[in-house]
C-alpha cells in the first residue's frame, strides 16, 4: 500500500497499474477476480487479464443517505448480506427506518443486475478459491465490506481486496476482515473517488456486459474457461 498523490487517466489505466501490483503477489490458486459493478469492472478486467484468472461480478449495492445518496450509510450484497453504519443510526433519529426502505430498493436492483450481468451463467462457486475483490475506489468501505462478507459466506479460502485508491478509514475497516488489501493510493483526505480520475464517466450496463463477455471469449479462445471450477 502506498501514500501517494497520483490521478489516473481513467479506470482502464488505473486497472493496468493495479494489475502490475497484483502480479507481484503470491496468490494461492485457484484465483477468481470479482468486480464490484459498475465502476469496478474496467479495473477488474485488467487485473483478471494480468492474473490469467476468470472474471465475474460480486453484486453489491450501497445504501445511501436520504437526500445525500453518495454518502454510504451501509450496503447490501447477494446472499442477504447487510452492512450498517451504526454511527449514523445513533446520531440521526429515523435513519434506521430509512435504511430499511432504501435497502429494499437496492435489493431489487441487485436482482436486476444479476439477471443482466450473469444471464445464462451458473451460480458463482467461491468455495476454496482465492477471491480478488476489485473496485475503482473505496470511500467509506461499506460496499466492499459487504462484498468481503458475501465472499466469506460463500466459502472463499482467502479474500484479497484491491483498488487503485482508498481512504484510510476504508482500509482500516476492511483490514479487520479481508485476508489482504492491495491499494495503490491512500490519500489522507478522500472526498470523492472521481477526484482521482481525469475521466470518470458513469458506466452503463452495456459496457459492463461487453467487458465481461470480452474476457470470457478471450479465455475460451485461449483454451481456458471463464466458468469457475467446482
Amino acid at each position: 500500500m502506498a501514500l501517494t498523490a497520483r490521478v489516473f487517466a481513467d479506470r482502464a489505466v488505473a486497472g493496468a497499474a493495479l494489475a502490475r501490483e497484483m502480479r507481484q503477489r503470491q496468490l494461492q490458486a485457484p484465483v477468481l477476480v470479482l468486480a464490484l459493478p459498475r465502476g469496478g469492472v474496467p479495473v477488474a478486467y485488467e487485473v483478471a487479464r494480468a492474473l490469467d484468472a476468470p472474471l465475474d461480478v460480486m453484486l453489491v449495492r450501497k445504501v445511501g443517505m436520504p437526500g445525500q445518496p453518495e454518502l454510504a450509510i451501509g450496503a447490501v450484497a447477494s446472499g442477504d448480506i447487510v452492512v450498517r453504519d451504526r454511527t449514523f443510526e445513533q446520531e440521526m433519529p429515523g435513519i434506521a427506518e430509512a435504511f430499511e426502505r432504501i435497502a429494499a430498493t437496492e435489493r431489487r436492483e441487485l436482482l436486476r443486475r444479476e439477471q443482466v450481468y450473469r444471464a445464462g451463467l451458473e451460480p458463482l462457486v467461491l468455495e476454496g478459491k482465492t477471491i480478488v475483490l476489485v473496485d475503482d475506489g473505496l470511500a467509506t468501505g461499506s460496499t466492499m465490506l459487504a462484498a468481503v462478507r458475501a465472499a466469506r459466506a460463500g466459502g472463499a479460502a482467502a479474500i484479497v481486496v484491491a483498488a487503485p485508491v482508498a481512504s484510510p478509514q476504508a482500509v482500516q475497516l476492511l483490514a479487520a476482515e479481508a485476508d489482504a488489501i492491495v491499494i495503490l493510493q491512500i490519500p489522507v483526505m478522500l472526498f470523492a473517488i472521481g477526484e482521482w480520475y481525469e475521466r470518470f464517466e458513469q458506466l452503463e450496463d452495456d459496457e459492463v456486459c461487453r467487458l465481461l463477455e470480452q474476457h470470457r471469449r478471450s479465455r475460451r479462445e485461449s483454451g481456458t474457461s471463464n466458468q469457475p471450477s467446482r
